[in-house]
């Protein structure tokens, strides 16, 4: 019943920026921990950065300061701002949400050319 919808991705150059959304119905995000995962072609998922209930925030090391998570309690939506991305964040962009059980997002691919 739970349904996350990630938006946001496209193709840019290095350098650009992009900003992610992540939106549900059905579920309030601000009582939960969420996380940004993102999956390379022929890798395996990895966590991109993460926002608890209480607001606190952590990021994967390759993120460097580039990336921020946060929430708008107010549209109920959780974004991930990206800026001076590098080819090397290509990938699909996947929302994550925990409560009881955990859900996924499809996904949102992202596209960084040099």
């Amino acid at each position: 019943q739970v349904q996350l919808v990630e938006s946001g991705g496209g193709s840019v150059l290095a350098g650009e920026s992009l900003r992610l959304s992540c939106a549900a119905s059905t579920i309030n995000f601000r009582f939960y921990n969420m996380y940004w995962y993102r999956q390379a072609p022929g890798k395996q998922r990895e966590l991109v950065a993460g926002i608890t209930s209480d607001g606190n925030t952590n990021y994967a090391d390759f993120v460097e300061g580039r990336f921020t998570i946060a929430r708008d309690n107010v549209k109920n939506t959780i974004a991930l701002q990206m800026n001076s991305l590098k080819p090397e964040d290509t990938a699909v962009y996947y929302c994550n949400l925990v409560a009881r059980r955990t859900y996924w997002g499809q996904g949102t691919q992202v596209t960084v050319s040099p």
